[in-house]
């Protein structure tokens, strides 16, 4: 068969529901093939950023591989950053590029290029996939295609490339047989388990750290026996925030470098600390990393060297965070484990005490106070979509999260443009369900074409717009460094209306600029008229609000600005 015909019916067989591209040339027999054999949904976007967003996604919420395709040169070069997007935020996918045809590339010549747009995007992809091809081999496809569905969504998801020539994709070939895959668990070690649970039963300040490892190794379920078993407490990560609901009692809130205040004062005092799925990176911990060393720590990780990498004198449990939660039932299941009632309640005392909606006292709207006032009407929203930037944290410090409910953002990327088309990923993910996205003005302004993909395929997408007229985040670290000079942030920076572009698109638009217009406005995206339909809110913020709590940098992480001052310069 048509090799083309094979890799669509392969995707189809595999459940794949939807795939994101922008047609090329070189991928145009591809886009044929699904067309002609498959049901599966093909989401045209503008840009190929921003399919690779929507792919990170689908990948995030159906534990499936996302799937983006692009053409060959600029079209693959624009996946980049979506890939790299993928690599560090555990997210399961594959890019499938196209490539010209083997006789118009260069090989081994001296040149640059032969063919029109040839590019060696397995180069370039290759330090942030766990695996690229170049199929040069049409009967290998077969093979290909199954490993890079198994590489991306075992042990630590993330992207895997495929580079298929024109003349590859047209070629015949035949089909294999489908194969099982054995996987092997590492044996129990019982005497670990018994360390673990004795350490559980003599701690007074126990806290659990939850990462974005939950939801990329598919066992929130798990997570949650395990919570409700042992009874301790929950910190959770910027890419964790969603794995345990915010009105449950044993969630203490949200750490790392702009974190809940109270809740980074507790990671610093806690007895015993359990990571699972969280590498402890530097967002997480800040650069001082000695005041965690001092307590019994025991990590989870699939990869061993995420382990006493940068925090040392971890005990090593390398393994699925399936396996460890099955062990540690078998281990022990005749157990019971005490409730933290004082823990709990000088936790709570620390949140009454350094409230995150009284962090800031700005000129106009709080932001803080606008995300739980968004939270209190939008339970029928399947996820939040957080952009990178101020309102990215503003967002994970104070929105209230009901159990199952989802908070996707780019983490370790970071990537501004994120969310826009994210967005879209998500609601096809979730059959049109409705999804809040979350964007400042910056950000917004790098994937705004989406909007025209939103309208057309008619996704209910609420975008919130917190609008400071500035790149804020950016801004406050000129403050802190840079004597308030503001040079392409503030100074030789603006934005539009954005209410003005929605409505060119054909998506209805509010804007607010004072806080008694925050809760008529959040209602408006959810009345009748708008309930099921795209709309966009711009909030106005003051450009000289600030994000605070933030860590004041190379002190611990419980000396947070503006009541502490940092020592070193930071990346914002």
């Amino acid at each position: 068969m048509k090799a083309s015909d094979f890799i669509a019916d392969f995707l189809e067989k595999k459940g794949i529901k939807s795939i994101f591209e922008l047609s090329g040339g070189m991928i145009t027999h591809l886009l044929d093939s699904l067309n002609q054999r498959t049901k599966i949904d093909i989401i045209t976007m503008h840009h190929e950023q921003s399919a690779a967003f929507a792919a990170d996604a689908y990948g995030r919420i159906t534990g499936l591989p996302g799937i983006a395709m692009a053409t060959s040169g600029p079209g693959a070069t624009n996946l980049l950053t979506g890939i790299g997007s993928c690599y560090f935020d555990s997210s399961p996918a594959i890019f499938i590029t196209g490539q010209v045809n083997r006789s118009e590339q260069k090989g081994d010549r001296g040149i640059r290029q032969l063919g029109f747009q040839e590019t060696d995007i397995v180069a370039m992809a290759t330090p942030i996939t766990k695996a690229c091809f170049l199929v040069n081999d049409p009967n290998s496809i077969p093979e290909i295609f199954e490993k890079a569905f198994q590489i991306a969504t075992e042990g630590r998801p993330g992207p895997v490339l495929i580079d298929l020539p024109m003349d590859v994709q047209r070629a015949q070939i035949e089909p294999l047989a489908d194969t099982d895959i054995e996987t092997v668990s590492p044996e129990l070690d019982k005497a670990k388990y018994d360390e673990l649970i004795l350490s559980m039963k003599l701690a007074k300040r126990p806290l659990v750290l939850a990462g974005r490892g939950i939801k990329a190794g598919n066992v929130q379920e798990l997570f949650d026996r395990f919570i409700e078993q042992t009874k301790i407490p929950v910190i959770t990560t910027l890419l964790g925030l969603d794995v345990i609901g915010s009105d449950d009692p044993l969630r203490v809130g949200f750490i790392g470098s702009y974190g809940n205040r109270w809740a980074n004062v507790a990671f610093g005092e806690c007895d015993l600390l359990i990571v699972l799925g969280s590498r402890l990176d530097i967002r997480q911990t800040g650069a001082d990393t000695r005041f965690i060393e001092n307590r019994k720590i025991y990590h989870v990780d699939c990869e061993v060297a995420e382990i006493n990498n940068r925090v040392k004198g971890c005990t090593p449990f390398v393994m699925n965070l399936n396996v460890f939660f099955d062990q540690f039932n078998t281990v022990a299941e005749d157990n019971t484990f005490d409730d933290q009632t004082e823990w709990l309640k000088y936790t709570a005392s620390l949140k009454s005490k350094w409230p995150d909606v009284k962090e800031l006292e700005p000129v106009g709207i709080n932001p803080n106070v606008f995300m739980h006032s968004l939270s209190a009407v939008s339970e029928k929203a399947y996820a939040y979509l957080a952009d990178v930037g101020s309102h990215q944290m503003w967002a994970a410090q104070s929105i209230q999260i009901n159990k199952g409910q989802l908070f996707l953002t780019s983490g370790g990327m970071g990537a501004m443009g994120f969310s826009l088309p994210a967005g879209i990923g998500a609601s096809i993910a979730t059959n049109k369900s409705p999804v809040v996205v979350i964007v400042g003005d910056g950000c917004m302004q790098l994937n705004i074409q989406e909007l025209q993909t939103i309208v057309r395929n008619k996704l209910p997408v609420k975008i919130i717009v917190m609008n400071n007229r500035t790149l804020g985040m950016i801004r406050q670290f000129q403050d802190s460094y840079f004597e308030s000079r503001y040079q392409s942030t503030y100074w030789g920076y603006n934005a539009p209306d954005f209410g003005k572009v929605a409505e060119a698109y054909g998506i209805k638009a509010k804007t607010i600029s004072q806080p008694d217009d925050v809760n008529e406005g959040v209602e408006w995206l959810w009345n009748s008229e708008n309930a099921d339909q795209p709309v966009l809110l711009q909030v106005m913020v003051d450009p000289h609000t600030n994000t605070y709590p933030k860590i004041a940098f190379g002190k611990p992480i419980t000396e947070m600005e503006p009541f502490a001052v940092p020592i070193e310069m930071e990346s914002t």
